[in-house]
């Protein structure tokens, strides 16, 4: 008998029918002895729709009520999934974030996870009860309403089985593992067995949907290693955990786009030590994360600082940013319509020619590079975001990711 911690993402769960069939999942489990805490996330499309009615009710809703808002479309499965395994003899109950005693910080709509009181949850699985928890949510020291971000049912799954000391992490979702690039972008991406938690954290970070980056952060961390899988087949997923020794052979494991970007230019603000640091500190605190960051050589008393946030955070970092200018001068504008390609490998530690390859690639399909950022295993590009697809298809073909 093993303690496993199960998470069901949105189109798992996306109608009566499937929410049924993961209910007929999890009972099997059950049957074979196990124990389960099992996370699920709103259907598919209910944050899209609560959020798009809270914009038409107010054009920048509050964090807060958002979160008051969103936390409702997993509060709904849980109760339905509990429902339906008690239509099949399963001994079940729902615990919202809070009830399962997860605690945030007090950043609304992209809360971190501070601590986590299981004792109730541990008292209802000796009892001999599968446990169903709202995953994306929490509670702040306030007894507030938090969100931890989209994709956020992960790191509550996660963070579950660390706190529990679970055998085993499981995330179900529409895919059956994770792939060299997005196979519904690129055709001929190949499923790959392991990942490292690395290269998991860059390709997450950089646009693949298949994770929150914020959780296999804190996996790695506390040393979870999980398994992404279909819940829609019984195929066997890719384990993601530590590096090892024979992953740096492979020099490039996979592509990501991420085409919700928006790049800001910050113009002819004073050119002296201290400007950057304002800038920066006004976006971290609102919460705005920023990634690729370059900054020209200072004309006459004057600089240009241009980064990349998501773009729908662009209206929030402008507002923070205004009385940093009055102070510094200069001026703000945006693009929205670019996008990061990135390449992740751990082998680039140990080997090279990537960028050589990756640039030629690009300058071969006649792709312009706008910004450029690396770290040991990743390098980011930013283009634009109409031939971000075709770029992808082609740096996947250069790197020879279609080849096992």
């Amino acid at each position: 008998m093993a303690l496993i911690v199960q998470k069901y993402g949105g189109t798992s769960v996306g109608d009566v029918e499937r929410i049924k069939k993961v209910a007929e999942r999890i009972k099997a489990y059950r049957d074979e002895g196990n124990q389960l805490v099992i996370v699920v996330s709103a259907r598919s499309g209910v944050t899209n729709e609560l959020i798009a009615r809270a914009e038409a009710v107010c054009a920048h809703p509050s964090e807060r009520e958002l979160d008051q808002l969103l936390a409702i479309g997993e509060q709904e499965t849980i109760a339905l999934t509990a429902m339906a395994l008690h239509g099949i003899g399963v001994d079940a109950v729902s615990y919202t974030g809070a009830q399962a005693g997860i605690f945030t910080d007090n950043a609304h709509t992209k809360a971190r996870i501070q601590t986590i009181n299981a004792d109730a949850l541990k008292r209802d699985l000796a009892a001999g009860k599968v446990i169903i928890v709202a995953g994306f949510q929490g509670i702040n020291e306030a007894g507030q309403t938090t969100t931890l971000g989209r994709g956020g049912s992960d790191l509550t799954a996660i963070a579950l089985a660390g706190a529990i000391d679970a055998a085993k992490c499981e995330i179900y979702t529409d895919v059956d593992g994770v792939y060299t690039a997005d196979p519904r972008v690129v055709k001929n991406a190949r499923k790959l067995d392991e990942i490292s938690y690395d290269e998991m954290l860059e390709l997450a970070s950089s646009g693949s949907k298949v994770m929150q980056s914020r959780s296999v952060e804190f996996a790695k961390k506390y040393d979870v290693v999980f398994e992404v899988r279909s819940s829609f087949n019984h195929n066997p997923g890719t384990i993601v955990k530590e590096e090892v020794a024979s992953m740096e052979k492979v020099v490039v494991r996979g592509v990501a786009v991420d085409k919700n970007q928006a790049k800001v230019v910050v113009s002819n603000i004073l050119d002296k030590p201290g400007s950057a640091a304002k800038v920066f500190k006004a976006l971290a605190g609102a919460n705005i994360v920023v990634d690729m960051i370059v900054q020209n050589v200072g004309h006459n008393g004057v600089a240009n600082l241009t980064f990349t946030v998501p773009a729908n955070e662009v209206h929030k970092a402008t507002k923070a940013l205004d009385p940093v200018l009055q102070e510094l001068g200069g001026k703000i504008a945006s693009e929205d319509q670019i996008a990061k390609l990135s390449v992740v490998g751990v082998g680039m530690k140990t080997h090279s020619g990537v960028a050589a390859t990756l640039f030629q690639a690009l300058a071969d399909a006649k792709v312009n590079i706008d910004l450029i950022s690396t770290s040991e295993i990743r390098i980011t590009v930013a283009i634009a975001q109409a031939g971000a697809d075709e770029a992808a298809r082609v740096v996947h073909a250069a790197f020879g990711l279609d080849k096992a």
